[in-house]
């Protein structure tokens, strides 16, 4: 059974869906694994790697698609790349399924079974394939260097014969992987850090990593957070006193790392321009929720800009300026997921419907759209 990996073909897009690494374990499955010549390129990884991990190497996509039984990639397929594929073909990538509906409905015209990684469900026996986690890791680590290479002053406290510099403030709103990383990088580099959540169990990780826990807690607050662990939307009035909490703290900060967003909605807007205004000359931005409209008003997808002294940073893809590690974390949570698909002893699909893991992250199937998420 063929399973192809194909070069990323998105503007910015650094990432590649499996390294030499998974490779030999692919094969280890019983896979024939060809890779589309150039795709871990930009990740550090050679077409002469993936030789000598087991792999055959494809001039052009067309080669690598043909007769794929499987493919993987980072991003959503172009579509011709979807012509390519046959039916019956199993796809699995980050398929941007609430905003790329288009996608979705050509791979289930074409007879394509869909996975979206950012269904896999959030359950213990699916750690190993939690995409979003693997990424937003890096993401939030990757926020904090970019807004200390940014920022004009040092991060920690120093004391030195010519005088006392003060610790940079940071502030991070949303603590969720990506946050609670930020925290733990911005403190490893010496910063004051203080944080903020709609969902309660935050607070205590929040103060375990030492940071601060900012936040109206109220009755509200307490119920504020859905079983699957995401924040629910917040009511008006809560949301007004919470703003005007922020807008206080959010005077005295030099940092700010927004990382808040709701699935399937537009990201939510944290900080005003009206509390922008109110920012010290050479703060800055990191703002997370970019690619989904920002959690700022003022910030601009791609865009790395300053309105009133105050630097605003909109990498949508942050996980891609990372691409060795990102792609690493990618690659084994992709094999770790083809594991469950393939069955060991015959080296063949074994698609278990029943089982929540692939019936929860399946987007297309029989030529239709199959997730409720995403279908209708």
């Amino acid at each position: 059974m063929k399973l192809a990996i194909l070069k990323e073909r998105r503007d910015g897009e650094t990432r590649v869906a499996a390294t030499a690494e998974t490779v030999k374990k692919l094969k280890g499955l019983g896979l024939e694994v060809t890779v589309e010549t150039g795709a871990g390129a930009r990740a550090r990884v050679s077409d002469a790697d993936y030789l000598a991990a087991g792999a055959t190497i494809a001039p052009d996509m067309a080669s690598a698609l043909a007769g794929a039984d499987i493919v993987l990639k980072v991003r959503g397929p172009e579509a011709d790349e979807i012509t390519a594929m046959k039916k019956g073909a199993v796809l699995a990538a980050l398929l941007s399924p609430y905003t790329e509906k288009d996608t979705a409905a050509k791979l289930a015209g074409q007879g394509v079974t869909a996975f979206a990684m950012e269904f896999i469900p959030r359950i213990s026996r699916a750690q190993s394939m939690d995409v979003l986690s693997s990424q937003a890791n890096l993401a939030g680590y990757k926020a904090v260097l970019d807004a200390a290479a940014t920022f004009g002053r040092a991060m920690p406290m120093m004391m030195t014969a010519a005088g006392t510099i003060a610790p940079a403030r940071v502030f991070i709103m949303g603590v969720g992987v990506a946050g609670l990383q930020a925290i733990a990088t911005a403190r490893r580099l010496g910063a004051i850090v203080s944080a903020t959540d709609v969902r309660p169990a935050t607070k205590e990780q929040v103060e375990s990593l030492g940071a601060t826990f900012v936040a109206v807690i109220d009755d509200e607050f307490k119920q504020a957070e859905t079983a699957a662990g995401y924040a629910k939307p917040m009511s008006a009035e809560y949301q007004a006193k919470q703003a005007a909490l922020v807008a206080e703290h959010i005077k005295k900060q030099d940092i700010v790392i927004t990382t808040a967003l709701i699935p399937g909605r537009k990201a939510p807007v944290l900080v005003t321009a009206e509390m922008i205004a109110t920012m010290k000359p050479g703060s800055v931005i990191v703002d997370l929720a970019a690619e989904q409209g920002g959690n700022t008003p003022l910030t601009r997808p791609n865009e790395v800009y300053e309105t009133n002294g105050v630097t605003i940073m909109g990498h949508t893809n942050l996980p891609a300026r990372l691409a060795v590690d990102t792609s690493s974390l990618y690659a084994r949570n992709l094999f770790n997921f083809v594991a469950l698909i393939v069955d060991k002893k015959t080296g063949q699909l074994a698609l278990n419907w029943d089982d929540e893991i692939v019936k929860g992250a399946a987007l297309t199937r029989d030529g239709e759209i199959v997730h409720p998420a995403v279908k209708g």
